[in-house]
């Protein structure tokens, strides 16, 4: 319903941001990595929305970029998962972390966030390996794992970059093509950050 909003910060808490817009103030839950990016009061702001409707309350919440927007829908997809979770998950990591971990199954990367234990975090692994047709360990077959201290092949950071993009709501054909576009031999967090420059997110 609300994409975006663009005006300027009249105020900001912990956890909260105004955002005045034609005279109206539209108060936006925001995670602790989006209010590091926040200008100083006084100045233009633009955040990303999402309007949560409940029977009690109508709640605005706003993100600095896209991808991280795109990660806090997915995360309340996951059951069990409300927007304070989502909130509190990417307030301890990023969009592109919380793809990774996802994809290499290390669910306790998700016990950092306040209120999530270690059932939530495991549920979680396992539906967005789900949503990103990403195979469990009880498939029968090959699982992306997380990086072994020796490194991994080009091929396989490639193969895991692009995975975390598709996480994040790009396309496959958009992820691979920023992807193939940069050193493969990178590990792939510099993948995954590059490739979203790449693609005009950062």
């Amino acid at each position: 319903m609300l994409y975006s909003v663009r005006g300027t910060l009249i105020h900001r808490e912990p956890g909260a941001a105004v955002v005045e817009c034609g005279g109206v103030g539209y108060r936006c839950s925001v995670t602790l990595n989006t209010a590091r990016r926040l200008p100083d009061v006084g100045e233009e702001v633009m955040l990303y929305t999402i309007l949560n409707v409940r029977e009690d309350a109508v709640d605005l919440f706003g993100f600095a970029e896209r991808s991280e927007l795109a990660c806090f829908k997915m995360l309340t997809s996951v059951n069990g998962v409300g927007p304070k979770a989502g909130l509190a998950i990417l307030s301890e990591l990023s969009p592109e972390r919380v793809a990774l971990a996802a994809a290499a199954g290390d669910h306790k990367a998700f016990t950092r966030a306040q209120g999530v234990g270690p059932k939530l975090a495991q549920r979680i692994v396992l539906e967005l390996k789900d949503k990103v047709g990403l195979p469990t360990a009880g498939d029968g077959i090959s699982v992306i794992a997380p990086v072994p201290a020796g490194g991994v092949s080009a091929s396989h950071a490639a193969e895991e970059a692009v995975s975390a993009l598709t996480m994040l709501g790009f396309t496959a054909g958009e992820a691979s093509a920023a992807v193939g576009k940069l050193d493969s031999s990178l590990p792939v967090d510099q993948l995954v950050r590059q490739a979203l420059k790449t693609l005009g997110r950062h």
